[in-house]
């Protein structure tokens, strides 16, 4: 009645494929890029969360923090007294300079993110200093542990949404209906179970009822065959006692089966805790070198960036000299298109000048042209005149 051996080997093996703790690893250097900032951003959450109780109680952490993030800190602290008070004159201040507090507030707005961001930079730079400030300065704000909570809880979310495929998800979707419905079976099976034991033992305790009502008649009704009844009573009775012990035993038979099957899932759940523990404290180291990594990509990023500051202020100098040698030149541009526009302007008039000439010499050429067309056909037609007369003159001649 109870869960077969190879469907409990099956469940298993799927619990171990879909729960295994090796799955939650990131997949991908973009899952882990991704994580990575997500941690990043939890840890600047926490120490900046920090920062009000620590400046509160700067002259107990000045010998632990050192005179440079001491210094960022009394900074910081000046900027948020400054834009404490701008805000406050901001509320009771008339509205005609409404326009210049607000560019005073968007440039202290600017000037209080950089300085907590000089003051993170060391901080985070330094793992043992922050374990340390979260040790001495542990309280938060309800509104920033609430935040930081869910901001967790939203990279968890993430971790396991980046790696679980769409098939995998339907898979453990799957898997937990599937475990439902096994639950659910075996609890209508012990259900069943319960309820038969208590039909039997009922059915058991009416039967020894029965029986020693009936033995209560054969005594008062027959007391002749006092011995005949104690005998067949005795008989019944070692039946009765026989039939239970039997039905006694196959109820203990099943309760132990489902005693073992307890066992096993038992044991089971333990062996995953276990593996679960491991997991979690191989991430912990990982996690661990990743911040050592990070903390020196973060010192490599400030020496390369101050070489870079250099390099630009170079380029920045050799740009304003080129910017003021462009001036320059452009003044001489500018004086030498006009003097090409002048110039333009003469070879254009030149230019109309000549087409104009070009057109009258044309003109006067196709005029010459048909002036001598007209003067040759006039000579051949007074040529042709003249032999036509020569031609008439001997016709009239011969014939007289």
């Amino acid at each position: 009645k109870g869960m077969a051996t190879p469907e409990r080997a099956t469940i298993a093996s799927g619990a171990m494929k879909i729960l295994d703790p090796r799955r939650l690893k990131p997949d991908s250097i973009e899952t882990e890029r991704i994580i990575t900032v997500l941690d990043d951003t939890i840890a600047k959450l926490e120490m900046s969360s920090l920062i009000p109780h620590i400046i509160d109680s700067l002259d107990r952490f000045a010998d632990m923090l050192g005179p440079a993030i001491t210094n960022s800190l009394i900074e910081h602290q000046k900027l948020s007294n400054e834009m404490g008070n701008l805000l406050s004159s901001s509320e009771e201040g008339d509205t005609m300079r409404s326009e210049e507090q607000q560019g005073r507030f968007c440039l202290l707005e600017q000037r209080l993110k950089c300085s907590v961001r000089n003051v993170l930079r060391p901080l985070l730079a330094n793992p043992s200093l922050c374990q340390a400030l979260k040790y001495e300065a542990w309280a938060r704000d309800s509104p920033a542990e609430e935040f930081i909570k869910a901001f967790g809880e939203f990279r968890n979310f993430m971790l396991e949404r980046l790696v679980t495929s769409p098939a995998e998800e339907e898979e453990k979707i799957q898997f937990m209906a599937d475990i439902s419905l096994q639950i659910k079976k075996n609890t209508e099976a012990i259900t069943a179970l319960q309820a038969e034991l208590a039909a039997a033992i009922r059915t058991r305790e009416e039967e020894i009822h029965k029986k020693d009502n009936v033995i209560k008649d054969l005594r008062n009704n027959i007391q002749d065959l006092t011995k005949d009844c104690k005998a067949g009573i005795q008989q019944m009775k070692q039946q009765g006692e026989k039939k239970r012990k039997e039905e006694l035993q196959a109820s203990q038979a099943r309760c132990a089966r489902l005693q073992q099957d307890i066992q096993q899932l038992g044991a089971q759940l333990n062996a995953l805790v276990l593996e679960h523990r491991a997991s979690e404290l191989a991430l912990r180291k990982r996690k661990c070198r990743a911040e050592m990594e990070i903390g020196n990509w973060i010192q490599k990023y400030d020496t390369d960036m101050g070489e870079k500051q250099a390099e630009y202020e170079e380029v920045q100098a050799a740009y304003a000299q080129e910017k003021a040698q462009l001036s320059l030149l452009t003044e001489k541009h500018a004086v030498l298109l006009q003097e090409y526009s002048q110039i333009e302007e003469e070879r254009r008039i030149r230019r109309e000048k000549e087409e104009q000439a070009l057109k009258e010499l044309a003109t006067m050429n196709l005029a010459a042209t048909r002036i001598q067309a007209f003067w040759r056909g006039y000579l051949v037609r007074s040529l042709f005149k003249s032999k036509r007369k020569k031609k008439k003159g001997k016709g009239k001649k011969a014939k007289k």
